[in-house]
């Protein structure tokens, strides 16, 4: 794992159990929460490593921890590709930091780890998201219908959205 990639606005570094605290604070935001179920310390704790099932990073801005990044990578050669997930705290919402963030992951995914497609699914309807991955280039593949359940129970539509590595600025 790099020792950190830098966006234009965000840095994003290994996950480290110091920030582990203060993600689970960030998550449990209502504006959070309400797109990500609980993220517990031991969800976070299991992330850490060269044995966890994804690569998660600290997103930060301005030398403070201001959400977190992962990817999940299928390294089947035959369908190789890497998906990518993310949060970011309220205060930092809506001020172009999700995008970098993402292109930041984006590009490390395709260059540094030879990806050639990328997934992102947000909830369907997660407009907020959607447009910030739609900034970065990803296009919506399609509709995954009751896709997860939701924090009241109900099974919510996800939205699919792929990028191509040659579409990535």
């Amino acid at each position: 794992m790099p020792a950190g990639l830098r966006g234009e606005r965000v840095t994003l570094r290994p996950l480290e159990a110091a920030d582990v605290p203060r993600l689970v604070e960030i998550a449990a935001e209502p504006e959070v929460a309400r797109w990500w179920r609980e993220v517990t310390e031991e969800d976070l704790l299991a992330k850490i490593g060269p044995d966890a099932d994804v690569l998660a990073f600290a997103v930060e801005h301005d030398g403070e921890v201001i959400g977190l990044a992962e990817a999940s990578e299928e390294n089947e050669p035959d369908y190789r590709h890497a998906g990518i997930d993310l949060f970011l705290g309220t205060a930092w919402q809506g001020r172009g930091l999700g995008p970098d963030t993402v292109r930041t992951l984006a590009r490390h995914l395709v260059r540094d780890r030879g990806h050639h497609r990328l997934t992102i699914d947000p909830a369907a309807a997660n407009e907020r998201a959607v447009h910030s991955y739609e900034k970065v280039g990803f296009k919506r593949v399609g509709v995954l219908r009751r896709y997860e359940r939701g924090a009241d129970g109900t099974w919510q539509d996800g939205l699919l959205l792929d990028l191509l590595a040659e579409e990535l600025d």
